[in-house]
């Protein structure tokens, strides 16, 4: 995974509480356990040169149907049923201990009392979020309008675009202000052009949804309909004015950077000195616009439509945004159309595992703290960065032996390589949340404040110096990330054990295939991805290639492209190449990388067989393990449309085709699916 703005997506282990001293012995003469239950996942029906993530798999699948409350199950939710236990007890603990005010303790018991209280919540109900629609009523002018928006920015609300500040792609030390396109109300642009029966059947759901929701709010049924149009043909302008998924990977095209003076000429209504300064920003004196070509676009749309359709609008930014914690009517109806029709979810969930995840969303950083006390195994940081250092190791060694890249490159590649800062486990420093209130009165005011406090400690940054120190992640998130900007990858520590071997540790295969493959060598990958590679060793977008090695390079990036552009996911739907290519060129690097490491381990040189299967097998089949996921349909399709990484049957399949190395453990043949025939394999890092 790769952030670069907001991205944050899953590649997920595991954190249960054991002893990890053992962990850090030598692991040439420790013997495997469980792995008998990882081979009863086998369903030897199907061929692994057929489908080898089925193969690995199936037969988990098929004692484990979907649950109708997800929409998607395996390995990833079965882990963070594990960690939502952990903050459950958190959150209990908190809810009965009489912490004093302002104490992590108290802010945690008293949000998550807040969620629980559904009497409280269906009573106050949408005046939870009063003040915000009040203030919408008062507009009567563009500058007005533009004025709310800006503040419905500061509560979380992000109506028209999205505003943000981050490292400058240019001046990774220096904080810039950001302007990207958004303001959308389904997922992602396309839910509002593409033509086939699935999605244009989403598009007029979410029309019922908008008439649903106007009524529940107090609105009358024949206005219903008025205010869905409405709401509609603005979303519809703007989504036709917003780029493509595979076009905002493309970090050059995205980096626009211009005087406020400039912006404000292009988009003088929307009025950028006026926005900036309401939100608290002084003196800002450049924006690094994503879209020009969306806020241009956007300025037309504020006299093409009227203050009064602009204030339903807004109406409904805010009560999107706030749904899913208001009373039982209006969150139900949400739950209905993002959640079932969206996802194919059949209900909801138990109300503890909702607010839990909930608290750990809005408190993550406070809950962490707690959670690196008491659940996180001691000793997991060096771990990590035993299996990181030797991964870095194994990465410089393919650098040097590439056949493709010329000396000058390969200086440069090796040089950004050994700059790749590695972040595991937790931060050294929290974050300070000491000026966040929190009480008992209002689940949905608590969240505003949360909202509230986030922006402001995101706005705090602006003429600061980048805190290289920071993490975008807490050590209880099911998750990792590469951060071009920073060239830095960040482990969270509930990565680090894998379900099966609670109290033992796992045999060194799936160590290296979960941890070091799809985990830290992933990540390492992204820096030298589609995107990742454009920045240089000190998080700069800077071309450091050579011409002859950069279309080299692209001619490979070309072929992972089409490769996966062929796999049928639904029906007529496939993946969509371009867009993930990122995350799939990561996959393919960090199965290598970890494979290369694994051989290098005493227990690879012994050869020993466990539950019948050489390392090899048990390597390749721990790498099927770490994805072993089952989606619902409506859940894939909409993943195809709005995410970057290829559905979990392709992160195996994908990779593994292409690695002679899988081939021989298993017996692939030409002929095989699972066997890419030489001139398409791909052969990157």
């Amino acid at each position: 995974m790769q952030i670069k703005n907001f991205y944050t997506y899953v590649i997920m282990m595991l954190g249960f509480t054991f002893t990890v001293n053992q962990q850090l012995k030598s692991q040439s003469n420790i013997k495997a356990y469980n792995f008998d239950e990882m081979a009863s996942h086998i369903d030897s029906s199907i061929s692994p040169g057929k489908d080898f993530f089925a193969f690995a798999n199936n037969n988990w699948f098929k004692k484990h149907p979907i649950p109708g409350t997800e929409s998607s199950y395996g390995i990833f939710k079965v882990i963070q049923d594990t960690i939502n236990n952990s903050i459950k007890n958190i959150c209990e603990k908190a809810l009965y201990t009489k912490a004093a005010f302002g104490t992590a303790e108290q802010k945690i018991g008293d949000f998550y009392a807040s969620g629980m209280d559904t009497n409280n919540i269906n009573k106050v109900g949408v005046d939870a979020i009063s003040t915000p629609l009040k203030r919408i009523e008062t507009i009567n002018s563009i500058p007005s309008l533009m004025k709310i928006v800006a503040y419905l920015h500061t509560v979380g609300v992000s109506p028209m675009f999205s505003f943000y500040i981050n490292k400058d792609d240019k001046i990774s030390s220096k904080n810039a202000v950001f302007l990207w396109q958004g303001g959308l109300g389904l997922p992602e642009r396309d839910y509002y052009f593409n033509s086939d029966t699935r999605t244009a059947k989403i598009r007029e759901a979410y029309k019922k949804h908008l008439q649903k929701m106007f009524v529940l709010l107090g609105g009358a049924k024949e206005g219903a309909v008025n205010y869905s149009a409405t709401i509609w043909k603005i979303e519809e302008s703007m989504a036709k004015e917003s780029r493509k998924l595979e076009d905002l990977r493309d970090p050059q095209s995205n980096y626009n950077k211009m005087p406020v003076a400039e912006a404000s000429k292009m988009m003088k209504d929307v009025g950028i000195v006026e926005i900036t300064t309401f939100m608290g920003l002084q003196n800002v004196d450049t924006l690094i616009i994503g879209q020009p070509e969306f806020f241009k676009a956007l300025n037309v749309l504020l006299s093409k439509y009227s203050l009064d359709e602009w204030k339903k609008y807004l109406h409904w930014n805010v009560i999107n945004t706030y749904a899913a914690y208001l009373n039982k009517e209006i969150e139900s109806q949400n739950f209905d159309f993002y959640e079932r029709t969206l996802s194919g979810k059949k209900e909801q969930k138990p109300r503890w595992k909702t607010i839990v995840e909930s608290t750990d969303d809005m408190l993550g950083e406070l809950i962490g703290q707690i959670y690196v006390a008491e659940y996180l195994p001691k000793g997991t940081k060096e771990k990590l960065f035993e299996i990181g250092n030797i991964i870095k190791e194994i990465y410089a060694e393919r650098i040097k032996t590439l056949d493709w890249m010329t000396e000058k490159t390969k200086e440069k590649a090796l040089y950004k390589l050994s700059k790749i800062n590695m972040k595991f486990g937790y931060p050294d420093k929290w974050k300070d949340m000491s000026n966040l209130n929190i009480d008992r009165t209002s689940y949905a005011m608590n969240v505003m404040r949360v909202n509230q406090w986030a922006f402001n400690y995101m706005l705090a940054k602006y003429g600061k110096p980048v805190d290289r120190n920071e993490w975008s992640m807490q050590p209880q998130t099911y998750n990792a990330y590469y951060d071009p900007g920073n060239n830095e990858i960040v482990v969270p520590g509930c990565n680090i054990i894998v379900p099966g071997y609670e109290g033992k540790l796992a045999d060194d295969a799936i160590l290296y295939s979960i941890i070091g493959g799809s985990t830290i060598g992933h990540e390492i990958t992204h820096g030298f991805d589609d995107q990742g590679s454009q920045y240089d060793a000190d998080g700069n977008l800077n071309d450091w290639w050579t011409k002859e090695d950069k279309e080299k390079f692209q001619a490979k990036t070309k072929l992972i492209v089409n490769q996966f552009d062929n796999f049928v996911v639904l029906d007529s739907l496939h993946v969509n190449g371009e867009a993930t290519q990122g995350e799939n060129i990561a996959d393919l690097g960090g199965i290598i990388m970890g494979y290369k490491a694994f051989i290098k381990t005493g227990q690879y040189k012994s050869g020993e067989k466990i539950a019948g299967l050489s390392p090899d097998q048990r390597f390749f089949l721990g790498y099927a393990f770490a994805w072993m996921m089952q989606p619902t349909d409506a859940s894939l399709a909409r993943q195809i449309m709005t995410d970057v990484h290829s559905p979990a049957r392709f992160r195996v399949n994908g990779p593994l085709s292409n690695m002679p190395e899988f081939y021989k453990a298993f017996g692939i043949k030409d002929g095989d699916p699972m066997l890419m025939p030489d001139k398409i394999r791909v052969r990157i890092w």
